[in-house]
């Protein structure tokens, strides 16, 4: 069976400045390796130092305006326990030290995708939102061109946690920091206040529901994370998503899939499964062991999907043309934290080496 990731639009050379999105994840500081993957660069390095973390306020001290101010010259350069102990602000030093360890990481890595791939495979200590800022640049890049708002979207819960709402059977997910930050105040309008409210009707508001109408009105909004995508089964969302996940186990372990949105999971072809989030992990354990599992927390899963293998040889011998099936999961209080690492470490891939 030959399988095909399902083309993405992109942008023509005439339209390609129009179909920029993400400007503020750093990409733009970042080259090509020859292998197409991001290469780490001075540039890049500095756009963390440029962080609110680190850089110098008001009232920081000469000896942490002058590393700042050094490391800017030289991203690279080694810094000695005794100027990170000058440091008078104790904050300073261990955001310093986190973001030290973490460079160390990137440099040693090479490639984004290197360090991405290789940082779940030992205990490092890095900051959550430093994996997120990962996730989102390396999507920037695979994605580079892509024309295609509801794919553009669909990427984000790779990176951003989502507010989850269902309104008459509709599965919507809008940006969770986005929905604290201005539903309070009705900035964004009656769906904003739904997002909060379940059970409160879905009116016109300013946070918008993207479809094939509407898609482009992300590449003026992207910054803003203030479009809601449907992803119940069969829509352009689901689908949309399906396509990311095509995309990004192409780039990361170089074999092509299909993926499919589902209502369900046939019980004679599940062989195996991976969850993208802790809850669906957990979910789809308790159920594969046969564990009662009771309704409320059943409908706590927002996304199936069925992964297809091109090549039957890809998996393990023992599950050759077997499909992968894959699930979203809400918690309790409607939040969804995709893991994307899940699909790194967890399909049962066949040894390659």
């Amino acid at each position: 069976m030959n399988i095909h990731p399902r083309p993405l639009v992109v942008a023509s050379a005439a339209d390609q400045a129009s179909a920029d999105f993400w400007p503020d994840c750093g990409f733009h500081t970042l080259k090509r390796a020859t292998d197409g993957q991001l290469a780490v660069s001075d540039d890049y390095l500095r756009w963390y130092l440029a962080r609110p973390e680190l850089a110098p306020v008001a009232e920081s001290c000469p000896a942490e305006r002058y590393l700042h101010e050094a490391l800017l010259a030289d991203p690279r350069r080694p810094v000695s326990g005794d100027e990170l102990a000058a440091l008078a602000d104790a904050d300073a030093r261990d955001n310093y030290q986190i973001l030290l360890r973490f460079r160390d990481r990137l440099l040693e890595a090479g490639t984004l995708e290197h360090f991405y791939s290789t940082l779940f495979q030992a205990d490092v200590a890095v900051p959550p939102q430093f994996v997120h800022y990962t996730v989102e640049v390396i999507l920037r890049g695979l994605l580079d061109g892509v024309k295609d708002g509801l794919c553009l979207r669909a990427a984000e819960i790779f990176f951003r946690e989502q507010r989850v709402t269902i309104n008459e059977g509709a599965v919507m997910l809008a940006d969770a920091e986005t929905v604290r930050s201005h539903a309070d105040d009705g900035g964004l309008g009656n769906l904003g206040r739904m997002l909060l409210q379940v059970n409160a009707p879905l009116k016109s508001a300013e946070l918008d529901v993207l479809d094939r109408d509407n898609h482009e009105q992300y590449f003026r909004r992207d910054s803003r994370r203030d479009t809601v995508l449907q992803i119940n089964p069969g829509t352009p969302g689901s689908q949309a998503i399906a396509q990311v996940i095509e995309r990004w186990v192409l780039h990361f372990h170089g074999l092509q899939v299909r993926v499919t949105p589902i209502r369900e999971i046939d019980d004679e072809e599940w062989l195996w499964h991976v969850g993208l989030d802790v809850e669906a992990t957990a979910l789809l354990n308790d159920i594969y062991a046969g564990a009662e599992v009771d309704e409320a927390r059943m409908k706590r899963v927002i996304g199936l999907f069925r992964m297809d293998f091109g090549d039957a040889g890809a998996l393990r011998p023992e599950l050759a043309g077997a499909p992968v099936f894959l699930a979203l999961a809400m918690t309790p209080e409607g939040r969804l934290r995709m893991k994307p690492q899940n699909l790194l470490t967890n399909l049962p891939l066949a040894d390659r080496t």
